[in-house]
């Protein structure tokens, strides 16, 4: 188990790491979600042993670690810029590893060989890494952190570099493997829709601090602030100012009134959030709630359709699952089911509510 206690760093007067906390698990996937600048990095480099923090205590199965020395640690670590030795074979690359551990030469070339399948590199066993491509180097240094069978294995942004097919199926063989080995497992990624594929637990990181962390799952159903829902919302996530007066809702800009009762909550300030993919062109239910905005562009990815409008002077976006066209200016209404609503008070913090639509 890893635990990291009240680690803060400071760099160049600005905080990295703000007083964060976690415990990790073995034999767990825990990912870390936040975008460029969140800290990610950072608190890696901490957990490796190439950094230390200004305070707080890290601990490996209860001990101590932060004042030992990298090589005693059984740690590897992948960065998206991928690291390869080039005067070394793809095969003497990836066996690097056991070569310090002194593992037989024959058991060496059973395990290079079962890692090799995997990442579909045993016909480059004999080339050397300036032979192959940006995506074939970084599967070689994945093979060399899968086959060290590390206590502590790290992965920031691993797959960027992979062609979607490959990436797809490491994503979902990953997780398997590290946990058949009973290592603590971090991944970093600035993906929501990466995390969700690889399910484990998310810690959602916002400028070094840790906004939120649990299953997946769940904080993506249920996140507990406007900062958690907008790291784990790609396309962004869509809000508007509201204020709560005798039960009723309105928009702060307008004034208008959206059709919603809630008799649980005091009056106030709140953000409502949506996701875009909750948004759709037809009403399914009668008590389903309409956002009317002007269509500033329309983006065809080819199955899907993203459509930005100004909602209330919002920017928001829909995403459509289909291909459809709207001119530029032309008003075009949406609709969304009341249970996907997020509501946040003005401290940004999630709001327990249940809405009832007015008749």
């Amino acid at each position: 188990m890893l635990e990291l206690r009240n680690i803060t760093r400071h760099q160049g007067g600005e905080v990295f790491l703000d007083d964060i906390s976690l415990c990790m698990r073995r034999g767990d996937l825990n990912i870390l979600l936040g975008p460029t600048l969140a800290g990610k990095t950072s608190l890696m480099r901490i957990m490796a042993g190439l950094d230390k923090p200004e305070s707080g205590e890290l601990l490996f199965d209860g001990v101590p670690v932060l004042g030992m020395a990298v090589q005693k640690r059984n740690v590897a670590m992948v960065y998206q810029q991928f690291i390869n030795y080039p005067s070394l074979t793809v095969f003497e690359n990836i066996a690097s590893p056991l070569r310090v551990a002194r593992v037989a030469k024959s058991e060496i070339a059973k395990q290079v060989a079962e890692v090799a399948e995997l990442l579909q590199l045993t016909a480059m066993l004999d080339r050397t890494p300036d032979t192959l491509s940006g995506g074939q180097q970084q599967r070689v240094a994945l093979a060399r952190a899968l086959i060290k069978k590390a206590d502590l294995v790290l992965l920031d942004e691993p797959l960027a570099n992979l062609d979607y097919k490959l990436r797809e199926e490491l994503r979902a063989e990953l997780p398997a493997l590290f946990a058949a080995m009973g290592a603590v497992l971090v991944y970093a990624t600035t993906e929501p829709t990466e995390a969700l594929v690889l399910g484990g637990n998310t810690v959602c990181l916002h400028e070094g601090r840790v906004e939120q962390f649990g299953p997946t799952l769940d904080l993506y159903r249920t996140p507990a602030s406007l900062r958690s829902a907008k790291i784990f919302s790609d396309p962004p996530l869509n809000s508007a100012k509201v204020e709560c007066v005798a039960g009723q809702l309105a928009y702060t800009n307008s004034q208008q009134q959206l059709g919603i009762s809630i008799k649980q909550i005091p009056d106030g300030s709140y953000t409502l959030a949506v996701r875009p993919h909750h948004l759709s062109r037809k009403r399914e239910a009668a008590d389903d709630i309409e956002v009317k905005g002007s269509v500033s562009v329309t983006e065809l990815t080819g199955s899907e359709t993203f459509v930005h409008f100004s909602m209330e002077g919002n920017p928001w976006v829909a995403l459509l699952h289909e291909v459809q066209e709207f001119a530029v200016a032309s008003t075009v209404g949406f609709y969304l089911k009341r249970q996907n609503l997020f509501l946040f008070d003005s401290d940004d913090a999630l709001v327990e509510w249940q809405p009832t639509i007015k008749s």
